[in-house]
């Protein structure tokens, strides 16, 4: 019930209660009196890696041709009103798009790989390496972009990392073509032969974040009971807010009101799907809202309210599963989405393919703006997070993995600059973005996956003749 104050707050300070804990959003009072800010206020980096599957109307022939995925312009004078990133314009300055990579690793190398491209997918995005075809408990891929930094970074957070994802991934034993379901279940790898289990239920990320209940039990007895989190801590807000100053209480309050409406909406879900009516969903945790969209906000609320109070730093965050058949709201494309993507190089389906790109993108300025609003040191979460989002597949009508849609989001501390449009050479691996990127994140490795080289994502020119 308690929290613990001397001169200044801790930034491990949090407010306590019987059976939950709410760490602190960054508060002034944090900031020794005797310590000039800018010593106090070194950039904290965050990654939120984002896989989406079945690739890009943009990666075919028509749609390059169309600029449906990335812009016509390089440099900084592009125009994104053609292209699936269109929503992303407000965002431009934080926006660096890398179009024309590869992903040669998820390729078919010999004969019983062929037609396997969809069960490679997500093991190669975020380690840029080739998976072994097996079924048995013997895989190996690489280890991930989210797991190097998380080597690098996690033992600053009470959690290193978090994975996120929001499609069903719990099959278990083989898929098709020889290949193990985990290829598909997740994208986050501690090590080449350790994938890591991915959490679908809001719920089960809300109380991993803020500790609630010790034992699943106490925890379906909190919500029977119809408690907010907020009960627990009462008394700790109410003295920790005697001791802040204005600006200071007003930042918890907001944080504390953020967590509270995430906790509500969790709650409502939950009565919804215990009420008896139907769901879309009847297999899905209690937990997961029907709607695809409301669950990616929920994650995504739950992302940004983690960064603030420090927990952890890094998510990745799968928005899919290779071969889903999911339908998607009102503005995108009735087709389902799997037979969609399957287009037959027809410039009406491809169209129609498109409309999904445009509605998935059309989600990630919800994320970005809630980065941005949130203060970070002398700036916001946008300044000092990279956000990858993209898919290892290119032209799912013809499975290949060429002109895969890739684009960066946040400066990442300052080490990108944004507004920027970088087209790379024809052949250039995905993964030579990717170590400019991790570069970007301060971890200097001379290589990742199939690199050849770094890309420079901050060069104002057209790469294609780089290479």
């Amino acid at each position: 019930m308690t929290f613990l104050t001397q001169k200044h707050l801790s930034r491990r300070a949090a407010l306590k209660g019987l059976g939950a804990t709410i760490a602190l959003p960054f508060l002034d009072a944090m900031i020794p009196a005797s310590t000039a800010w800018a010593r106090v206020t070194d950039r904290k980096l965050r990654l939120i890696a984002m896989e989406m599957v079945h690739g890009a109307a943009g990666s075919t022939a028509f749609g390059a041709k169309m600029n449906l995925w990335a812009p016509a312009a390089t440099g900084s004078a592009f125009d994104l009103s053609p292209s699936a990133l269109n929503a992303l314009e407000p965002y431009r300055d934080y926006l660096t798009i890398v179009s024309n990579t590869d992903c040669r690793n998820a390729e078919a190398f010999s004969a019983p790989e062929i037609g396997a491209d969809h069960f490679r997918s997500a093991a190669v995005f975020l380690t840029q390496a080739k998976p072994k075809q097996t079924q048995g408990s013997d895989v190996f891929a690489g280890t991930s972009f989210d797991q190097i930094v998380a080597k690098q970074y996690g033992n600053d957070t009470p959690i290193p990392s978090m994975q996120l994802c929001i499609e069903n991934v719990d099959q278990a034993g083989g898929c098709s073509y020889n290949y193990s379901c985990v290829y598909t279940d997740t994208i986050s790898w501690a090590s080449p032969t350790e994938p890591l289990p991915m959490i679908r239920d809001p719920r089960s990320v809300f109380d991993q974040l803020f500790g609630v209940g010790t034992t699943p039990e106490a925890r379906k007895a909190r919500r029977r009971d119809d408690k907010s989190i907020l009960d627990f801590v009462a008394e700790s807000v109410g003295e920790l807010k005697g001791s802040l100053g204005q600006a200071d209480q007003q930042r918890l309050g907001e944080y504390l009101d953020d967590v509270r409406e995430i906790e509500r909406r969790i709650q409502k879900v939950e009565a919804q799907n215990t009420s008896g009516e139907a769901r879309e969903l009847p297999g899905a945790p209690i937990g997961v809202p029907d709607s695809w969209e409301e669950h990616v906000k929920l994650m995504m609320d739950l992302q940004v309210v983690a960064f603030a109070s420090d927990i952890t730093r890094n998510f990745a965050f799968k928005l899919s599963r290779d071969v889903s058949n999911r339908v998607f709201g009102p503005t995108s494309s009735q087709v389902a989405f799997h037979t969609a993507s399957h287009h037959q190089e027809r410039d009406d389906r491809i169209k129609d393919f498109q409309k999904i790109n445009v509605y998935h993108v059309s989600l990630v300025p919800y994320l970005l703006e809630k980065l941005k609003k949130t203060p970070d040191g002398d700036g916001n979460l946008l300044d000092n997070t990279l956000v990858i989002y993209g898919s290892a597949m290119g032209n799912s009508n013809m499975h290949n993995h060429k002109r895969c849609p890739l684009f960066f989001a946040g400066h990442a501390g300052g080490r990108l600059k944004g507004n920027l449009h970088v087209k790379a050479a024809d052949g250039t691996p995905m993964a030579n973005a990717m170590l400019s990127a991790l570069h970007a994140m301060g971890i200097d490795l001379p290589v990742f996956g199939d690199s050849t080289g770094a890309l420079d994502l901050n060069r104002v020119v057209d790469q294609t003749a780089a290479l």
